[in-house]
C-alpha cells in the first residue's frame, strides 16, 4: 500500500464498518437544489517524502481538472498513519470525501462496508472501460468475483536499493540475488564499518509487506481458501522468522532499526549511511531527499534461491494505491469524471512520473520514462514476479495484528531476547486469536 508508506493501523475495528451504511459526499453545490455541484472533496494518501510535496505534485493537475470542468476539487492530504481510521470513521459517521485513495491491499476490506461505489461495466464504461487496466493492479482491487471497489491509480513493486560507493568499498560486484547471498554481503559491508540493511520494525505496514513475501517463497499462505486465518502454518512460522531473524540471527539489521516507523530507514539511505533498503518505488522520495539517482542501483529483491518469478520466487507484493468514490457523493457524475481524468493516460504519465510509480494504465506505460533505470525493475517484477496481498473482508485486521506480531519480534531482537520457531508460533497464534471468528 505505499507510496512511501509508512504505518497504517485500523484502531477503529472494521467490524463497526461493516454494519455501516455508504457515507455520503462532501460535494457543495452553486446555488439552488438543481444546480450540479461545483466542488468535489478530495483524500489523497501522502505519496512524497512531505505532504507539501504531494501538493505540489497535485495542486496543478487539479486545477486543470477544473479548467476542464468547471468542478473545483478540494485536496487534503491525508498522512497514511491516519488514513485507514480516517476512511473507517467516515464509513461510519456519514461524513466524509466525495473521492479518496485507499492502499490497494484494503479493497476487499473496505468493499465489505458497502460504502464503497462499486466498479461494474457501465461504471467502468464511463471512464473509459476496464480493459485499460493491467490485470495485475485490477487483481488488487476486491474480493475475486466481485466488481471491483476502486480503480487502480499508482502501481508499486518493491526492489532492493543499494549503496554503490559502499557496494565498491566493501568488494562487491554486484547486488544479492538470494537471501543467503545477502547476508554474506552484509557481512562485508559491516567490515568497512557501515549499516547493511535497513528496515522499519515498528512499521506495521512494512511488516506485514515483507512477511507476505517471506511467505510465498516458503510456498505458504495466511488464509485458506475459505479465507479462515491460518497464521500458525509452518510455513508462514518460517517466513516470519526469517525476516525477523535477519536481526535477530543474522545481525544484518541494526537493532534500533526496530523502532522505526515513519521512513526512517529511507533516511538512512538516502543520507549513505546504510548500504541496502528494501523499499516501493523509493525513487522520487531519495531525490527529494538529496542523494543522486546516480548513486543508488536498482535490483529486485531477493529470493531463496535461483531467480524471481512466479509461485515460491515471487519477490514483491502488487504495491499501490486505488482511487475510490464514496457511493452516497451527491456529485457522482463529477466523482466520476474525476476519476476518467486521474486514469487518463496524459495524467497517468505526469503522475506516476511524479512519484517514480509505475501507471496500471496499459496506454500510459508507453511512454520511455517508465523503461528508465529507476522504474524498469519495478515495471519487470509487477508483470512476472509480483502477487496480490489476501483480498479478503478481513484483511485490514490481517494487516494490523500480524504487523504488529512481528513488530513485537523485532523489539525482542533488539532486547536480545530470543526469537525461537517456539516464539514467534506464539506471536502469530496471539494475531490470528484476535482476528473476527469464522
Amino acid at each position: 500500500m505505499r507510496s512511501i508508506r509508512a504505518a497504517a493501523v485500523g484502531a477503529v475495528t472494521l467490524s463497526l464498518a461493516l454494519a455501516a451504511s455508504a457515507c455520503g459526499g462532501g460535494s457543495s453545490t452553486g446555488g439552488g437544489s438543481n444546480d450540479e455541484p461545483t466542488t468535489l472533496t478530495y483524500w489523497a494518501s501522502n505519496q512524497g517524502a512531505s505532504i507539501e510535496i504531494d501538493k505540489k505534485v497535485l495542486q496543478p493537475e487539479l486545477d486543470k481538472f477544473q479548467k476542464q470542468t468547471g468542478i473545483k476539487v478540494e485536496l487534503e492530504v491525508v498522512p497514511w498513519s491516519d488514513l485507514l481510521n480516517r476512511i473507517l470513521t467516515a464509513t461510519t459517521s456519514g461524513q466524509g470525501p466525495d473521492v479518496l485513495n485507499i492502499g490497494n491491499t484494503w479493497s476487499a476490506s473496505l468493499q465489505a462496508t458497502g460504502a464503497l461505489l462499486p466498479w461494474d461495466a457501465q461504471n467502468f464504461g464511463k471512464i473509459g472501460g476496464k480493459d485499460r487496466f493491467v490485470a495485475s493492479a485490477l487483481g488488487s482491487t476486491g474480493a475475486p468475483g466481485k466488481d471491483p471497489a476502486a480503480v487502480p491509480l499508482y502501481s508499486m513493486a518493491y526492489a532492493l536499493y543499494y549503496n554503490k560507493q559502499i557496494f565498491a568499498d566493501a568488494g562487491i560486484a554486484q547486488p544479492p540475488a538470494t537471501w543467503a547471498e545477502l547476508t554474506a554481503d552484509a557481512k562485508k559491508i559491516q567490515a568497512e564499518g557501515k549499516q547493511a540493511l535497513g528496515a522499519e520494525g515498528a512499521n506495521v505496514s512494512e511488516n506485514i509487506h515483507h512477511v507476505f513475501v517471506f511467505a510465498q517463497q516458503h510456498g505458504a499462505r495466511f488464509f485458506t481458501d475459505d479465507g479462515k486465518a491460518d497464521f500458525t502454518d509452518d510455513g508462514v512460522v518460517a517466513a516470519v522468522k526469517q525476516y525477523v531473524d535477519l536481526m535477530a540471527a543474522d545481525k544484518v539489521i541494526p537493532t534500533g532499526n526496530a523502532e522505526y516507523a515513519q521512513n526512517q530507514s529511507v533516511s538512512d539511505f538516502a543520507k549513505g549511511t546504510t548500504a541496502m533498503l528494501l523499499w516501493q518505488s523509493a525513487s522520487a522520495n531519495l531525490t527529494s531527499q538529496g542523494m543522486s539517482e546516480d548513486a543508488y542501483g536498482i535490483a529486485p529483491v531477493p529470493v531463496q534461491s535461483g531467480t524471481p518469478g512466479t509461485g515460491t520466487q515471487v519477490n514483491s507484493m502488487v504495491a499501490g494505491i486505488n482511487l475510490a468514490v464514496f457511493k452516497n457523493t451527491d456529485n457522482l457524475d463529477g466523482a466520476t469524471r474525476f476519476v476518467k481524468f486521474m486514469t487518463s493516460d496524459e495524467e497517468q504519465k505526469i503522475l506516476n512520473k511524479a512519484y517514480s510509480t509505475i501507471p496500471p494504465v496499459a496506454g500510459a506505460q508507453n511512454d520511455p520514462a517508465f523503461s528508465a533505470p529507476a522504474t524498469a525493475v519495478l515495471k519487470n517484477t509487477l508483470a512476472t514476479s509480483a502477487a496480490a496481498l489476501p483480498q479478503v473482508a478481513d484483511e485490514s485486521q490481517f494487516e494490523t495484528t500480524v504487523g504488529t506480531a512481528v513488530k513485537e519480534l523485532f523489539a525482542d531482537a533488539a532486547a536480545g531476547r530470543p526469537v525461537t520457531t517456539a516464539s514467534v508460533r506464539a506471536k502469530l497464534e496471539k494475531a490470528q486469536q484476535q482476528m473476527p471468528a469464522k
